[in-house]
């Protein structure tokens, strides 16, 4: 539980930066271009350009490398799970086989490990970039904006959105909350250690608690919604309205040409 406090989505890194200043939709695209990018990098040097990328990106970002970083470590099972299961059933070239098993390691297979293993590392850090250099009203703006050619089908963007910004926004006080609900736990005796089974036991004193206090920050905040009348985005007007600018074509276009050499090497 305490790799909960690693996790920065839904936080904000107010500084006065480069990539702060770019445009939300900039970012979004931008996100999601690299994202799918990453799915077509099947070659080391592939993902290395974007990794170079990425570290560029934090530094023009001025976000402290550990806020980043510290959102891998609660996925560290995920990425050795994953290294794992391609080393030991991909099909290729044999280099050792493990006795008793009869397992084949091949060239290939510690390959894929790595490269997938790779890639989960580099979609959360890119997403840990977005919500770290973007507060929440730029994501819901942005949103807004890029969904709304929707409306014409009837779709609600605005309240659509806006579920999906509070989801995101809430997701740090979730785990704050989290880690208070364990601390009282433990206080009373609760054991939360032990073998998987043990701990997924021992998870129901915890999880209960948690689903009650989602319930109840809900209630609350859809009453301070009511109270401030609040009735949706029908007819409702921004205070900051979005402009690309230089620098955001400057990056669309060099996200542009690194997806295009994803797809085609």
């Amino acid at each position: 539980m305490p790799v909960l406090n690693d996790i920065t989505l839904g936080h904000y890194y107010p500084v006065d930066s480069f990539v702060h200043k770019l445009d939300p939709r900039t970012k979004l695209i931008a996100t999601f271009t690299g994202m799918t990018g990453l799915l077509f990098a099947h070659q080391f040097y592939g993902l290395i350009i974007i990794s170079i990328v990425i570290l560029i990106s934090i530094r023009a970002s001025q976000i402290p490398g550990k806020l980043i970083f510290g959102n891998l470590r609660p996925f560290l099972w995920l990425f050795l799970l994953t290294f794992f299961i391609h080393m030991l059933f991909s099909q290729g070239t044999p280099i050792y086989t493990i006795p008793y098993i009869n397992l084949t390691i091949g060239e290939e297979g510690i390959s894929n490990g790595i490269v997938f293993s790779m890639r989960l590392v580099l979609i959360i850090t890119i997403a840990a970039i977005l919500t770290l250099a973007t507060s929440p009203i730029e994501i819901t703006d942005a949103l807004e904006v890029m969904f709304s050619p929707l409306k014409r089908f009837g779709v609600p963007t605005h309240d659509l959105t806006m579920m999906m910004t509070l989801s995101l926004r809430f997701i740090p006080t979730l785990m704050m909350e989290a880690d208070k609900l364990r601390k009282a736990q433990i206080s009373r005796g609760v054991q939360l250690e032990g073998n998987i089974i043990q701990r997924l036991k021992n998870m129901i004193p915890l999880i209960l608690p948690l689903f009650l206090s989602v319930f109840r920050r809900a209630d609350e905040l859809a009453l301070a919604m009511d109270a401030r009348c609040y009735s949706g985005g029908e007819g409702r007007t921004r205070f900051k309205q979005l402009k690309f600018h230089l620098n955001d074509y400057t990056v669309l276009a060099g996200t542009l040409i690194i997806f295009i050499f994803m797809i085609v090497s």
